[in-house]
């Protein structure tokens, strides 16, 4: 018999997650010789961001920075019991993804702003300006592929999909030891 499920990730927090997912890569991908359509698939990753930073201040519970965002102190002692491989399992995100998903969206508004400053009359073919735009892109693919590396590792660690919930927003309930 099939255990229930908790709905976890609502239809918003989801969207918008493949939307800057998916927006991240087709920038990358367009990035030389992208021209207009490298710059409005940044505006749409700043959109992405800007909906989702609002929905974490007034979205459901899982949603919520407030749920998932944790002092230093506390996510320090939860990579210290990842290293020890004696982590507990979270309902939503863990400490180390909540500081992931913070690093994210700083990221990609850096990334935008300084992409959009390069199209100004005053900033238009400033070399500085350039490079720190690829170097925040680079930063941002780096920061994308330990978000990567996190979900599937901590998907064997808890014999559970989590790519797979931020499909379906759904996750098995909490046993003894889980969080949240």
């Amino acid at each position: 018999m099939k255990r229930p499920t908790y709905r976890v990730w609502d239809p918003l927090v989801r969207t918008l997650h493949w939307t800057l997912a998916l927006s991240v890569a087709l920038a990358w991908l367009t990035k030389e010789g992208g021209g207009v359509w490298h710059e409005w698939i940044g505006y749409v990753s700043l959109a992405a961001v800007g909906l989702r930073v609002a929905w974490g201040w007034s979205g459901s519970r899982h949603a919520r920075f407030s749920a998932f965002v944790r002092s230093p102190g506390e996510t320090l002692r939860y990579l210290r019991r990842v290293l020890a491989r004696s982590e507990p399992r979270h309902l939503g995100h863990n400490p180390l993804g909540g500081w992931m998903i913070v690093a994210l969206i700083v990221n990609v508004v850096l990334v935008g702003a300084s992409g959009w400053l390069y199209t100004t009359d005053a900033y238009w073919g400033v070399e500085w300006v350039e490079d720190l735009h690829d170097a925040l892109a680079t930063s941002l693919l780096t920061l994308a592929a330990l978000h990567v590396t996190g979900v599937v590792l901590t998907s064997v660690r808890h014999r559970e999909n989590l790519a797979g919930a931020m499909v379906h927003g759904r996750k098995r309930p909490p046993e003894g030891g889980d969080r949240d």
